[in-house]
C-alpha cells in the first residue's frame, strides 16, 4: 500500500518538475542528448526562454537536439526570436544555416519587418540567403521583395536566386522586373536563360 501512495505522489512531481522552466534550461546543457532533446521540447510552453533556446543553438553539436529547439522556437514566433537567429545567416555551419532558413520561413509575421535590412546588407551571401528565405516565406509581400532584388542588387548571384524565387511564386507584376533584369547583366548569358525560364514558369515566356 505504501508503494501505491507513492507512485501517486510521484507523478505530480515529475510533472511539476519537468514543466519549471528553471529544471528545463538546466536540463539544456545536460550531458545526455536525449535530456538536451525533452528540455528543448519542454521550453516551447515557456517563451521566456527563447532567449536562452537561440543560444543554446549554436552551441549545441546533436542535430537532432538543434531540431527540436527550432520547432520549438518557430512554436513561439516573435521579434526577439527573429533577432537571435538572423546571426546564424552568417554561420559558417552550413547544416545550421538551412536549419534557421527553414525556421525563419515558418515565422512570416516576425520575419517581415526585418526583411529590407537583410536585402541591403553589404555581405551578398547574407542577402541571397535572405532570398532564399524570401523564395518559401508566406508572406504576401514576398514577390514583390524579390522584384526590388531585382532591380536594384548590384550582385549577379543575388539576383540569380531572386529569379529562382520568382519562378516559383511570381505573378504577372513580377514581369517587369524581370524582362528587365538581362539588361542590367548583358555579359552573363546565365540570367537571360534563367529569366525565360522564369517567364515561362510564370505563364509569361
Amino acid at each position: 500500500m505504501p508503494l501505491v501512495h507513492a507512485e501517486r505522489h510521484a507523478g505530480p512531481d515529475v510533472a511539476d518538475e519537468q514543466s519549471d522552466p528553471r529544471a528545463l534550461l538546466a536540463d539544456l546543457y545536460a550531458e545526455e542528448p536525449s535530456q538536451r532533446r525533452q528540455a528543448a521540447r519542454g521550453l516551447a510552453a515557456h517563451p521566456q526562454a527563447a532567449p536562452d533556446l537561440c543560444a543554446r543553438l549554436g552551441a549545441e553539436p546533436a542535430a537532432s537536439v538543434r531540431s527540436v529547439i527550432l520547432t520549438s522556437l518557430i512554436a513561439m514566433p516573435s521579434d526577439t526570436v527573429v533577432r537571435s537567429l538572423l546571426p546564424y545567416l552568417r554561420s559558417k555551419d552550413a547544416a545550421l544555416r538551412n536549419a534557421v532558413i527553414e525556421a525563419l520561413q515558418r515565422m512570416p509575421g516576425a520575419l517581415g519587418p526585418h526583411i529590407r535590412s537583410l536585402l541591403e546588407d553589404e555581405d551578398s551571401d547574407v542577402r541571397i540567403f535572405a532570398v532564399n528565405v524570401l523564395a518559401a516565406l508566406a508572406h504576401a509581400q514576398a514577390p514583390r521583395w524579390l522584384e526590388v532584388v531585382l532591380r536594384c542588387d548590384p550582385h549577379v548571384n543575388v539576383c540569380a536566386a531572386a529569379v529562382d524565387g520568382l519562378a516559383e511564386m511570381g505573378d504577372r507584376e513580377s514581369l517587369p522586373a524581370l524582362t528587365a533584369l538581362p539588361a542590367r547583366f548583358p555579359d552573363e548569358p546565365f540570367i537571360a536563360f534563367a529569366v525565360q525560364a522564369a517567364l515561362a514558369r510564370i505563364g509569361a515566356g
